[in-house]
């Protein structure tokens, strides 16, 4: 099992130096990986400074040298692919290799799209969000892309150069359980990012749901897939490792194969660098 730490990308952590800080302390902690939010509006921690996501993981590639960094997670269906194919790739050369990319349609629906007169049309979302990730797929090969679909045209485009990892970083969609549709779309790529119903961003979810979309997923993966896939599940716990263990290791026997250490979404240690340097230096649990 790996561990990761995770971090808004406002407070004190839209401040690229803190997250630098962060991403350092976590590799010499013995944690293997960091992941930023993606938000560019969230009413409900609005008046605090908001970075952009890339620009934040760029300052952890250059503190770092052996943790895996993404977005957990970027709403395709908010950016131009083309845009964002470059951005992807970029920090993987500057990376050597150790970007993570997990997508979904993101949120607060209404502050990330209607905010700015997008559409908040949850079909329309997906539709772009799947198309999206095949384009993104297509132009990190680093091979000339033509493309005619339902919301994006492309005339014989190549992005170069093409992402180091091949033949692309891995894909983790995001999404709520127990909706289906989310993670059925994550079964066709390389990780699922549930978050739980019965259990928001930083509370720990049962095991029994755990295994119930571990199986789920399991189930609708392609029969020819032959990556391993990844199972990313997150809360807050102790810094004693006991205790940790005693939270997790249920989970990791219902499959999970990433734990991602956060802070309570409405607690007020969220966007607080002391805090979140305290958990990181207590270390990563064992399993």
């Amino acid at each position: 099992m790996r561990f990761s730490i995770n971090i808004p990308n406002f407070g004190d952590f839209a401040d690229p130096r803190n997250v630098a800080t962060v991403a350092a302390a976590a590799e010499g902690a013995g944690w293997d990986g960091l992941f930023v939010w993606d938000h560019v509006l969230h009413r409900q921690h609005q008046g605090r400074p908001f970075a952009d996501p890339w620009m934040l993981l760029t300052a952890a590639a250059l503190a770092t040298s052996r943790i895996r960094l993404g977005t957990l997670l970027t709403p395709i269906p908010r950016y131009r692919p083309q845009q964002l194919a470059r951005q992807v790739a970029t920090l993987d050369h500057l990376s050597n290799g150790r970007v993570i990319f997990a997508a979904g349609l993101g949120g607060p629906v209404e502050d990330e799209y209607r905010s700015f007169g997008d559409t908040a049309q949850p079909h329309v979302l997906a539709e772009r969000l799947d198309e999206g990730l095949e384009l993104l797929k297509r132009w990190w090969s680093g091979e000339p892309v033509n493309h005619h679909g339902r919301h994006y045209q492309v005339r014989n485009v190549t992005l170069l150069p093409a992402t180091v990892q091949r033949p692309r970083p891995p894909v983790w969609i995001g999404g709520f359980w127990p909706r289906r549709p989310p993670m059925r779309r994550a079964a066709g790529w390389d990780g699922a990012v549930p978050l739980f119903e019965t259990a928001r961003h930083g509370y720990v979810p049962e095991a029994a749901e755990v295994r119930d979309l571990v199986d789920y997923v399991r189930r609708h993966r392609p029969t020819e897939a032959e990556q391993p896939f990844e199972f990313v599940l997150g809360g807050a716990t102790a810094p004693d490792a006991a205790k940790a263990t005693d939270v997790i290791g249920p989970l990791h026997d219902a499959g999970a194969t990433w734990w991602d250490e956060r802070q309570v979404q409405t607690g007020p240690d969220l966007d607080c660098l002391p805090a979140v340097m305290r958990r990181i230096d207590a270390g990563p649990p064992v399993i």
